[in-house]
């Protein structure tokens, strides 16, 4: 069966999910030979991976495949679906180094296997064990992205032109974790070092180097119109991110309301509140980000200083910069017409998300 970007995202998302189930099923086959310790590694996983998801990735990979020249059916879409799993690496991953509690309104994977450690009264630190947990969780989704790409059923010559920019995704992965890690340790006010870290943390990943890797599984043309695309609409992606972590409304996020201030986030929003705050709204603003029992009052006056400095509306203006220089991008080079239709509609998705 062929697929059309024409159809609208849900059907081509319901694919991909299709693919990523059966894909987990048959993995957690195997685990469950191994030992039956593995079954609840087994059920985490698929639970994490297909209860929920936007599925952003794989359908900016899909536009980049499309939109240079591919045909989408069940084999490409299993290739193009593999890049979610990434993700999953880096959601587990990066619960572990917040210590966040919850992840898409369910526990997060630490969590959940520190509470099977007190269930089945096991020996030693429950929460070492949960970290333990999701570390391994989280190595076997990298593990099984580079596994479902190369069983997806494409062509060699296709998963080779492609391989060099998914390891390249994959290293910007983790630079901007890191680099993401020392900003909060660093304190840093800087809105330049806070936009560089988006940029590599979340935007790379989520839309350039995805749609680098669905154009290098066709024929690996539009890269460079694709960065022009991906890297302003990737930054715009974060921030609208960085809003919702402060101002989100947990129901939509699946996280408390805040939890962005908890972790002490030095996001382009803090530092721009940071710039235009008064000198005794600066210091409570410091006194309070990173704060791990911050209650919903506290949050409150965070909020109330960053509405009344500006800086919301200075990012809300720099998403909306951002998203047009991505949409005048597209216009350049030969991306076929479905592929810019689709590549429009998703950056509407990614950027208007609300709060």
């Amino acid at each position: 069966m062929d697929y059309t970007l024409e159809s609208g995202v849900d059907p081509l998302r319901e694919a991909i999910n299709a693919s990523l189930t059966n894909f987990v099923d048959r993995e957690n086959e195997y685990l469950r030979t191994i030992a039956s310790e593995l079954y609840p590694v087994a059920d985490a996983l698929k639970n994490f991976l297909v209860d929920s998801g936007k599925r952003f990735r794989p359908l900016f990979a899909a536009a980049g495949f499309v939109g240079s020249g591919g045909i989408l059916d069940a084999v490409s879409i299993n290739a193009l679906a593999s890049i979610e799993l990434v993700h999953v690496c880096a959601l587990i991953h990066d619960d572990v180094m917040d210590g966040s509690d919850t992840r898409r309104g369910a526990p997060s994977i630490h969590r959940l296997f520190e509470k099977l450690h007190r269930t089945e009264s096991l020996k030693g630190s429950p929460e070492q064990f949960g970290v333990a947990s999701a570390i391994l969780l989280g190595d076997l989704a990298l593990v099984w992205a580079s596994k479902a790409l190369h069983e997806s059923g494409m062509d060699s010559q296709s998963i080779l032109r492609a391989l060099p920019l998914y390891d390249e995704m994959r290293v910007e992965l983790m630079a901007g974790q890191y680099l993401d890690v020392y900003e909060q340790a660093l304190a840093s006010e800087s809105i330049e070092r806070s936009l560089k870290v988006a940029r590599f943390k979340s935007g790379k990943y989520s839309i350039e180097r995805p749609l680098h890797f669905g154009a290098s599984l066709a024929s690996g043309s539009n890269l460079a119109a694709y960065t022009r695309y991906g890297i302003p609409l990737g930054e715009a992606f974060q921030l609208r991110d960085d809003l919702l972590g402060v101002f989100g409304d947990p129901v939509q996020t699946g996280k408390p309301a805040g939890d962005d201030l908890r972790e002490g986030k030095r996001t382009v929003l803090i530092a721009a509140t940071l710039q235009r705050a008064s000198s005794d709204e600066k210091d409570r603003v410091n006194a309070l980000l990173g704060k791990p029992d911050l209650v919903l009052s506290e949050v409150e006056e965070i909020r109330a200083i960053i509405t009344s400095s500006g800086a919301a509306d200075f990012v809300e203006n720099m998403i909306t910069e951002l998203t047009a220089e991505a949409l005048a991008a597209i216009e350049i080079g030969t991306i076929t017409s479905d592929a810019k239709a689709f590549l429009v509609h998703m950056a509407a998705v990614a950027t208007k998300r609300s709060y």
